[in-house]
């Protein structure tokens, strides 16, 4: 039952197969989370329709293609959750902006990671880089993972990275929140490496570095093993020590994964800015849904 003036979970579409898998997934997720779901499309005037010399009726003539988007959107999601609240909206202006403005009234933002212009465009196009990281609330890209990734999956599991920043924090509260609802368990990846240049000469064990890079990581993350008790986080199993680059970590454990979360801030490469080098290629490559967690999720129901 969805709570009254609950914020939604909102969902781009442009009418692709992309968008189609979107807003499948949006609302899943907006039926297990008891929130509506709202769809949204946007319709972009004409690059050369600017405003000191409008072409007449150029929205009006967008317009009803976009209708009919939303329409199919609609169905889509309905037919996926029975019963599910769902509302639509057509918009007018660029689809990064408009998602912008439409978190400021939901609880999370899904996009597709490719699309045929408009919302989901390409992942790491206009739209990726004014949405993910740019919002309070959590952004979804949802990647469809190959066949073969999933059926080498033995175990559901959700995947974070965690740097042991405070900043990890709303990453780790939401993977553990999907992993109670979805009957998962949590995998927590850590990644490390030597100081750069690395030099034998100083008398540094890599494996002693390991050993106490473990050590900080499982003190960090007592609170959470002990406060989320209900979720799996045998953290001598469940938490990979990783020594590398976080890219390669995270999108290694992508493909193990039904869904990979990730800081939009901290302290070093794992949530270093929002759609650098490692945010880039960890949403660019990943072999599942990708989570971007900027803050907590708005709405939901405790």
């Amino acid at each position: 039952m969805t709570e009254p003036f609950s914020d939604p979970v909102v969902v781009g579409t442009d009418g692709s197969a992309g968008a189609t898998r979107a807003v499948e997934w949006a609302a899943d997720h907006a039926g297990l989370r008891g929130l509506p779901l709202r769809v949204v499309h946007a319709v972009e005037r004409l690059p050369y329709d600017v405003p000191r010399y409008p072409i007449p009726d150029s929205y009006d003539r967008l317009a009803p293609s976009g209708r009919q988007i939303l329409d199919h959107a609609e169905q889509v999601a309905r037919d996926r959750r029975p019963g599910l609240d769902v509302t639509t909206e057509l918009a007018e202006g660029r689809p990064g902006r408009v998602l912008r403005d439409q978190a400021a009234r939901a609880a999370e933002v899904v996009l597709g990671s490719h699309g045929a212009g408009g919302f989901p465009g390409m992942l790491l196009g206009s739209v990726g880089n004014h949405v993910a990281g740019h919002v309070a609330v959590p952004v979804v890209v949802v990647r469809p993972a190959p066949p073969e990734a999933v059926a080498e999956i033995a175990v559901a599991e959700i995947a974070v990275g965690f740097d042991c920043s405070e900043a990890s924090g709303p990453a780790l509260a939401y993977a553990f929140e999907e992993a109670r609802l979805r009957g998962h368990r949590v995998r927590i990846v850590c990644a490390w490496e030597p100081p750069v240049p690395y030099a034998p000469v100083i008398g540094v064990d890599p494996d002693d570095m390991r050993r106490a890079a473990e050590d900080y990581a499982r003190v960090e993350l007592r609170p959470w093993q002990g406060g989320h008790a209900e979720v799996k986080t045998e953290l001598d199993t469940e938490l990979d020590m990783v020594r590398g680059h976080p890219v390669a970590a995270l999108i290694e454990a992508s493909s193990r994964a039904v869904m990979l979360v990730v800081g939009s801030h901290g302290r070093n490469a794992f949530t270093a800015a929002v759609l650098g080098s490692v945010s880039r290629a960890v949403l660019a490559h990943a072999h599942c849904p990708v989570a971007v967690v900027r803050g907590a999720m708005r709405g939901a129901r405790s």
